[in-house]
């Protein structure tokens, strides 16, 4: 499992400030970020290109908007785009207040969506 330490520390930081209540999963091959059992966001190391990467789970209006911005990508886990998904590179992160703007897109998303099947 390839994520960066830092990285996810940060995130915790902002959640934790937020005074929000969320546990920690591994997933899609890093560390995923849950808020009342759904996923909010993730955080690994790209095996290609060994970038650190951001995937939000973003309402639609907020996905489609994202797919303009050059520092994202639609989530292609299984050769398919996922609808609501998107890797942010680490350029689009980088500074403390650019990962405060897409957490909170996850953060206005996560009280609308669904809870995964167990």
């Amino acid at each position: 499992m390839a994520y960066n330490e830092s990285v996810l520390q940060r995130i915790r930081e902002i959640l934790i400030s937020k005074q929000l209540d969320f546990s920690e999963k591994n997933m899609f091959g890093g560390v995923c970020i849950l808020i009342d059992d759904k996923m909010l966001c993730a955080t690994h190391t790209d095996k290609k290109t060994g970038e650190d990467v951001l995937l939000c789970r973003l309402s639609e209006q907020d996905y489609e908007a994202a797919l303009e911005n050059v520092n994202c990508i639609p989530m292609d886990f299984t050769g398919k785009s996922m609808k609501g998904y998107v890797y942010v590179n680490e350029n689009g992160f980088k500074s403390q207040k650019n990962l405060e703007y897409w957490l909170q897109l996850c953060l206005n998303f996560n009280p609308l969506a669904k809870k995964s099947k167990k």
